[in-house]
């Protein structure tokens, strides 16, 4: 009797580590897939980034849970800032979560982007980017978006390049530069996480979008300075 349990047991522990080592494998092999699909699309200097008519710009909150900036938040502004400056782009996506009417993402990026002199008419608000596949979902199926510069932080880029390859964009990554911060790890270690569990959303359980809408065309307008031409008066012909 004791060696039939003894057997069944240590058939239980193969069984349980077998088990263990295949999850392990298939973590690492979906991490690995990720990163090398998108590597060779990511730009880490921010005047090489681009064109694009189009950037997402990925919402996140502005403050962290102890009460300071969220550095995260203030690199993609700047980075989305400085490539309409530098005319990278031509107009913003600002994707990002909207549940309650105290916590609004959207809002938060238009307003801060605004006090960096970006236009208005260069800007739309997405209310509904709940997760990354929900922001370029929506990007796709909601404004029209086919290609796409994607602004960021760099362990963000290859799961969101990731997600557009799966939904048929074309898209390039734009690393927001952002200094050292405490507790990146765990960033890091959560999207290697949230890499394994994308693979199987799209591939797997066939994600959806929490929500949609009618299509809504981005209205892109012509920058400042062909405005500034069109106003200007056609010069007289010399007699």
């Amino acid at each position: 009797m004791q060696a039939l349990l003894w057997k069944t047991f240590k058939l239980l522990l193969m069984s349980l580590g077998a088990l263990l080592l295949l999850a392990v494998l298939l973590f690492v092999g979906a991490n690995l897939w990720v990163l090398a699909q998108t590597h060779g699309r990511i730009e880490h200097e921010l005047p090489l980034c681009g064109p694009e008519r189009v950037g997402i710009v990925f919402g996140t909150s502005h403050w962290t849970r102890s009460g300071v900036r969220n550095p995260h938040f203030d690199a993609r502004i700047n980075a989305a800032s400085r490539l309409m400056r530098l005319s990278r782009v031509e107009h913003l996506l600002l994707s990002g979560d909207n549940r309650t009417r105290q916590y609004n993402e959207p809002i938060t990026m238009w307003r801060d982007l605004r006090a960096q002199y970006v236009r208005d008419e260069d800007m739309t608000l997405d209310y509904a980017g709940f997760s990354t596949f929900d922001t370029l979902a929506r990007a796709r199926d909601v404004f029209g978006v086919d290609r796409v510069l994607l602004v960021t932080q760099s362990w963000h880029l290859p799961r969101a390049l990731f997600i557009a390859d799966a939904l048929g964009l074309e898209a390039y990554g734009c690393s927001a530069p952002s200094r050292p911060v405490a507790g990146l790890w765990r960033l890091q270690a959560r999207e290697w996480m949230a890499r394994a569990a994308t693979v199987g959303d799209l591939y797997v359980w066939g994600r959806e979008p929490y929500f949609l809408g009618p299509l809504e065309p981005l209205q892109i307008a012509p920058p400042a300075w062909r405005q500034l031409l069109d106003l200007e008066p056609e010069a007289e012909e010399l007699p």
